[in-house]
C-alpha cells in the first residue's frame, strides 16, 4: 500500500544518450518482513514511476528505453545501511543491456540495485542522488544534473541567514566537507563516483528553471595563478545540532599506546557516530562528539571499559558536555592562505562565542569547532558576516529617549538604508527605554513612528528586562546598549553588561568620572575581552578629543598637558560676556537659546568640565578622583542652595558686579576671560578654573558655543595640537554617540 509519493528527475547529458533517472519514494507498512522483502516492496514505486514516464515520453514520440537497474547495478553492503557499488561488474552488465536496449533516451530506475546473487535492494539512504551519480559514472557521462527543491548550495543555511548566496561552483573536496557537516547539498558517497572520473555535477531548482544553480566539479583556478578570481577564502558554513562532547582525560593516556584504539573501540561497540575528535597533543586529553541520544550508552561504555584507570587515577574522569553543535568552515583556498582560522575565531570572540573544542585536518578544507548549541544560530550569523558574506548585523538597545537619544534615533532612521547598501552595515533596534516606558522589538523598531509605537505598545520600564529583551536574540550576533542618560545608576550596569558580552557606547560621563577603583574594574575588563565601551562622546561631544589623546599615546608620545575650554556652555557665556553686558544677561540669554541645563547652576558649578578633566586625566595614566580636582564654581556661594532655578535666575544679577570687576581687569591687561580645565601630567594633577588669556591666544578666538583642547606633548611642545569645533548641541553630541556606534560596527568586521 502506497502512503505517499515524491518524484525527483535527474538527468545525464552524454552525446548520443540522455538518460533520465526518474526516482521515487516508496514507504511501506511490511511489519516484521525481512530486510530483503522490505526492499523488494519498496523497490516497486521506483519501478512503476519508471514505467509511467516511460510510457509519456513514448506518447511523445520520442524513442526511449526504460531500465530496470536490478538488471545492470550490482551493490554489496558494507555495514550499518550502506552499500558498495561494484563497478566491474555493473559495468559489464550494462554493456550488455545497453547492447540490446539501444535508445537516445533511456529512463531508468533510481534507488534500486541488486546483490551479487540478485537479490533486489536498496542504495540505502539518499539512494536516490547516489544512483544518479553512479549511472552517471558508468556511462561516463559529461555531467550530472540532480533536481532539487533548491536553487542550489547556499553559503549558509538560508533558514538561519537570511543573508546566504546561492554559491555558483564549489569543488568536490568542499561539496564533500558541506555536505558532511550537514549542509543540503548531497550525501557525502553521492560525489565519489563522478569524482573518479571529473564529471561535473549541477544542484538545480525543478520549480525554478530560470536558476542556473551550482556546479560541483574540480577546482578551476589554482590558488597560487594569477588573476584568480576574488571568491571568498571560506565557501559556506554548516552546523549539526544535538550533539554532546566526551572528554576522556588524565594523565595516565600520555604515552600509552592504544588508549584512543580501546576509547573509540568501546564507542564502536555500542554503535554510535563519532562526528568529530579533537586531542591535546600532550595526550593528556581526548575529546570527541557523538549524537545527543548516543552519549549516555557512550559514557556506560568508557566506564565501563576503564573503571580500573578511573579507580586508580591514571584517568581523571571521563565527562559529558550536553547541548553542543558543531560548526564547521568549508573552503579549499584556505589552505593556501594565511590568518583564515584566526579571522574566523576573531569572529566568534568578537560575538562572546566560547569554542569548547576545535578540530582540523592538515589539507585546512575545514575548520570545525563544538560550541554551546544555543549560540549556534548567533555564531553562524557572525562568521558569515565576518567573511564579507553578509551584513554586519548589531542588535541595539537605546537607554535614554530625551534629547540626545531622540536625535540619535533620528540620525539612525536616516542613515539605515545607506549603512546596508553602501557598508553593509545592518542597525536594528531592539530596544527603546526612558525612565517610565520602554518599547521592545523582536525585528527591528521602526524609527520613523517610534514615538507612537511607544503610546500603542509601550511597557512599564525595567532595565533587567530591556537588557534580557535586547541580548537575548540569538538570531543576531552582536549587541550593543547605547546609554544616552546622564544616569549614575545605569552606568553602575556597564560592568555586568561587558561580561555578559554586550557592547557599550555612552556619552554619559558617571561611569568615567566615578569612584576610581570601579573606573579601573570596569576598563581592565574591557582590555582582557573582545567586548568593546566606547565614550568618544563624554568629552567633546562630536569632537575627537579621546581618540587624539589616544592616538598620541599608542605612537610613543608623552603627554604634558592637557587644555581646554570643554564647557559649550561656558564658551558661549564668555565669548558673550564682552562690552557693557552683564553676566547675570547673557546667563539668560544662553538659557533662553538651550545652551545650558534647566539648572544653569549644573554649568556654572563647573562639575561637569572638573568630570571630563577627570576623564582625560585618567586616559593619561593620573588615578585621580573626582575630589582631587579643585574646582572654581561660578555661582555666587549665597545662590547655592536656591530652591528653584527661577530664584536663582531672579537673585543673580545682585552678584553681576564682581564678574564684571574680574572682565575689567583682564581688558586692562589685553586679556580676556575664559573658564577652562586643564591636566596637568607632568605635575600629576588637575584643575579646573576661569583664567585670563592674551587676545591672540587660541582660546580667546572662538565664537559661539565652540570647544577647543590643545595637547602639548614631547612632540608638540612648542606650537600645541589643537582640536577645535561645536563642543554642545544634541546633534553633535548624538553624532559622537553615532560614530562610535560605526567604530564598532567596523572592529566587528563591516568592510571600512
Amino acid at each position: 500500500m502506497i502512503s505517499s509519493l515524491a518524484v525527483h528527475g535527474m538527468f545525464l547529458d552524454i552525446p548520443k544518450v540522455l538518460c533520465l533517472f526518474f526516482i521515487s519514494y516508496l514507504w511501506s507498512g511490511a511489519g516484521h518482513a525481512t530486510e530483503s522483502f522490505k526492499d523488494f516492496v519498496v523497490g516497486h514505486g521506483e519501478l512503476w514511476s519508471a514505467q509511467i514516464l516511460s510510457s509519456v515520453v513514448r506518447k511523445k514520440g520520442m524513442n526511449r528505453k526504460w531500465m530496470d537497474t536490478r538488471e545492470v547495478l550490482i551493490v554489496n553492503p558494507s555495514g550499518s545501511d550502506q552499500v558498495d557499488p561494484d563497478y566491474v561488474e555493473s559495468e559489464k552488465r550494462l554493456e550488455k543491456w545497453y547492447s540490446q536496449n539501444p535508445s537516445e533516451i533511456i529512463i531508468a530506475t533510481g534507488f534500486i540495485a541488486s546483490t551479487p546473487q540478485n537479490i533486489p535492494t536498496t542504495l540505502k539512504r539518499d539512494g536516490s542522488d547516489f544512483s544518479a551519480a553512479i549511472m552517471g559514472a558508468l556511462f561516463r557521462a559529461c555531467q550530472v544534473t540532480i533536481w532539487t527543491d533548491v536553487d542550489g548550495v547556499y553559503t549558509a543555511d538560508p533558514r538561519k541567514v537570511s543573508e546566504a548566496v546561492i554559491l555558483q561552483t564549489l569543488s568536490y573536496q568542499e561539496a564533500w566537507e558541506m555536505s558532511y557537516f550537514g549542509a543540503n547539498v548531497l550525501h557525502p558517497r553521492t560525489i565519489i563516483p563522478v569524482m573518479q572520473y571529473s564529471i561535473p555535477i549541477v544542484i538545480r531548482n525543478i520549480f525554478n528553471l530560470s536558476a542556473p544553480g551550482t556546479r560541483i566539479c574540480h577546482s578551476l583556478v589554482n590558488d597560487k595563478e594569477e588573476g584568480q578570481s576574488l571568491e571568498p577564502l571560506v565557501r559556506g558554513f554548516a552546523t549539526i545540532d544535538n550533539l554532546a562532547l566526551v572528554n576522556v582525560e588524565g594523565t595516565g593516556m600520555a604515552g600509552v599506546p592504544g588508549t584512543a584504539d580501546a576509547i573509540f573501540g568501546a564507542v564502536k561497540d555500542v554503535g554510535a557516530n563519532v562526528i568529530m575528535i579533537s586531542q591535546a597533543s600532550s595526550e593528556h586529553s581526548v575529546c570527541f562528539a557523538v549524537p545527543e541520544k548516543e552519549v549516555k550508552a557512550v559514557a556506560e561504555a568508557l566506564k565501563s571499559r576503564f573503571h580500573q584507570a578511573l579507580d586508580s587515577g591514571r584517568l581523571s574522569q571521563i565527562a559529558v558536555i550536553p547541548n553542543c553543535s558543531i560548526l564547521a568552515a568549508v573552503g579549499q583556498k584556505m589552505a593556501s592562505t594565511p590568518g583564515v582560522s584566526a579571522s574566523l575565531f576573531n569572529a566568534l570572540a568578537k560575538a562572546n562565542i566560547n569554542v569548547r573544542a576545535i578540530a582540523q585536518g592538515c589539507s585546512e578544507y575545514n575548520i570545525t569547532v563544538v560550541i554551546k548549541q544555543e549560540d549556534c544560530i548567533k555564531a553562524l550569523r557572525a562568521v558569515h558576516s565576518r567573511f564579507y558574506l553578509s551584513r554586519t548585523t548589531i542588535a541595539m538597545g537605546v537607554i535614554g529617549a530625551g534629547l540626545i537619544g531622540h536625535t540619535l534615533l533620528g540620525q539612525l532612521r536616516d542613515q539605515a538604508a545607506v549603512l546596508k547598501e553602501k557598508f553593509n552595515i545592518d542597525l536594528r533596534v531592539m530596544g527603546i527605554t526612558s525612565s517610565s516606558t520602554m518599547l521592545l522589538s523582536d525585528v527591528g523598531i521602526d524609527l520613523s513612528r517610534w514615538r507612537d509605537l511607544q503610546i500603542e505598545n509601550g511597557e512599564v520600564a525595567n532595565l533587567e528586562n530591556f537588557v534580557q529583551h535586547v541580548h537575548g536574540n540569538h538570531l543576531l550576533p552582536n549587541t550593543v546598549l547605547v546609554d544616552c542618560t546622564a544616569d549614575s545608576g545605569v552606568a553602575s550596569h556597564y560592568y555586568d553588561w561587558l561580561q555578559k558580552g554586550i557592547h557599550v557606547i555612552t556619552p554619559n560621563k558617571k561611569a568615567n568620572s566615578g569612584p576610581l577603583d570601579q573606573y579601573l574594574k570596569l576598563r581592565s575588563l574591557q582590555r582582557q575581552s573582545y567586548t568593546h565601551y566606547f565614550y568618544e562622546a563624554t568629552v567633546g561631544a562630536g569632537l575627537p578629543i579621546i581618540s587624539t589623546l589616544r592616538g598620541l599615546l599608542e605612537t610613543g608620545d608623552k603627554i604634558l598637558k592637557v587644555e581646554g575650554i570643554f564647557s559649550g556652555t561656558l564658551s558661549y557665556i564668555f565669548n558673550n560676556f564682552i562690552g557693557k553686558r552683564a553676566f547675570s544677561e547673557v546667563v539668560a540669554e544662553a538659557k533662553q537659546a538651550g545652551y545650558t541645563e534647566p539648572d544653569p547652576r549644573d554649568d556654572l558649578s563647573g562639575t561637569d568640565v572638573a568630570r571630563k578633566v577627570i576623564i582625560l586625566a585618567r586616559e593619561s595614566g593620573l588615578k585621580l578622583e573626582l575630589s582631587d580636582i579643585p574646582i572654581d564654581n561660578l555661582v555666587p556661594e549665597p545662590l547655592r542652595d536656591s530652591a528653584s532655578p527661577e530664584e536663582f535666575m531672579q537673585q543673580l544679577p545682585q552678584f553681576d558686579q564682581d564678574m564684571t570687576n574680574n572682565r575689567q581687569d583682564a581688558e586692562d591687561a589685553g586679556e580676556v576671560l575664559r573658564y577652562v580645565g586643564i591636566v596637568d601630567v607632568a605635575n600629576k594633577k588637575g584643575v579646573v578654573e576661569l583664567r585670563r588669556y592674551k587676545k591672540d591666544h587660541p582660546f580667546a578666538q572662538l565664537s559661539g558655543s565652540d570647544n577647543i583642547i590643545a595637547f602639548t606633548t614631547t612632540r608638540y611642545k612648542n606650537q600645541p595640537l589643537i582640536v577645535r569645533g561645536p563642543g554642545a548641541g544634541a546633534q553633535v553630541t548624538a553624532g559622537g554617540v553615532f560614530s562610535d556606534i560605526l567604530r564598532l560596527a567596523s572592529y566587528l568586521g563591516a568592510p571600512s
